[in-house]
């Protein structure tokens, strides 16, 4: 009687097991870093986004650079006393507008950057995201997740519950 509770009990953790192997089959998962580092369109938009934010940054050191010279003159001025209190307060306000306008250069510069490099990006992104549906629906998966950032990438929108967790929450 022992032994047949046994071979019950393993029988029944074998099925169970197989139910639960064939549940998760339906998961496959991807490595988008490594995806996207062996794209040649990815390498070049990369290279043309290092080009333009060096012309950027170049264009902001000099403005900098103005900037230092023109408050090192203006320091050198005031200790010589060749300055008014007046013109001292004049020369001031106009470094704090041109500070002013290497602050906003330096966010306009960054606002730049994230356009470029969504244009560049986004239809390399659109094929890898249509390459990773046609798989998914070749291997019958249903969800695929990303195992560089552990998120979803394409779900099955058969297997979507929100809206009975909607009529379930009442909503």
């Amino acid at each position: 009687m022992n032994k047949l509770f046994k071979y019950t009990l393993a029988l029944a953790l074998l099925v169970s097991s197989t139910v639960v192997i064939s549940a998760q089959s339906n998961i496959g998962y991807v490595n988008s870093v490594s995806l996207l580092q062996e794209i040649p369109e990815v390498k070049q938009a990369d290279a043309n986004l290092k080009d333009l934010q060096t012309q950027l940054e170049k264009k902001g050191q000099s403005m900098v650079e103005e900037f230092q010279k023109k408050y090192q003159d203006l320091q050198r001025k005031e200790q010589q006393g060749e300055l008014s209190p007046k013109m001292l307060e004049e020369e001031g306000a106009r470094l704090t507008e041109e500070q002013t306008k290497i602050q906003q250069y330096e966010q306009d510069m960054q606002k730049q950057l994230a356009e470029k490099q969504q244009t560049l990006l986004q239809p390399i992104l659109d094929r890898v995201n249509e390459q990773i549906a046609e798989v998914a629906k070749e291997e019958g998966l249903d969800f695929i997740i990303d195992s560089s950032t552990q998120v979803l990438l394409y779900a099955d929108e058969t297997k979507d519950v929100t809206e009975k967790v909607r009529a379930k929450l009442g909503l």
